[in-house]
Formats: C-alpha cells, sequence, structure tokens
C-alpha cells in the first residue's frame, strides 16, 4: 500500500491564540491516528510562485488511514478550535 501525505498550507493566520488552541489538540489527535509530522514551519526559501506561508506536512501508511484520521472526531475536535482561526488548504496525496 502506498503512504500518503497529508499537506496543510496556511494562507492566513487570523487568530494565533486559536491556531496554538488547535495545536495542542491536533498534534496528538493526528498522531493516535498514526500520523508522522515531517515538515511543520515557514519556508526556508520559496521560488515561481511560491507564498511564504506556513506549511505542514504529516506522512500516513495510506490515504484511507489519512481521511480517517481527518474525518475522526479526535481532529474534528480539535478543528472546532480553530474556528475563523485561519485559511488554510489541506491536501491529502498519495505516494507514487
Amino acid at each position: 500500500m502506498a503512504k500518503a501525505y497529508w499537506i496543510c498550507c496556511y494562507r492566513a493566520i487570523s487568530n494565533p491564540a486559536a491556531l496554538s488552541a488547535y495545536a495542542a489538540a491536533a498534534g496528538p489527535a493526528i498522531q493516535a491516528g498514526g500520523g508522522r509530522f515531517v515538515v511543520r514551519g515557514m519556508p526556508a526559501k520559496t521560488y515561481e510562485a511560491g507564498k511564504d506561508q506556513r506549511t505542514v506536512v504529516i506522512e500516513f501508511d495510506s490515504v484511507q488511514q489519512a481521511t480517517a484520521t481527518y474525518e475522526g472526531e479526535l481532529y474534528q475536535a480539535a478543528l472546532k478550535l480553530l474556528a475563523g482561526g485561519a485559511e488554510r488548504d489541506i491536501r491529502i496525496i498519495e505516494t507514487v
């Protein structure tokens, strides 16, 4: 089975306190779902149309595991803490 990556790019963060509360709850929820943080932070360098925005990459053993974690009760509870605090783009991509 191919691994999958959950990629999240933050377009804007309007409430850092909400982001902090979300992160405290989301990290354990993601790890409980089998996720392993690979990248978390601001880009060291951007090229072409790249934007200087916070990016998070999380590795999972499968698309199904990544999807189940995102849709799961623990992560959805963490996501409620972020409501209105950030504009994000999340994608789950399977490896080739």
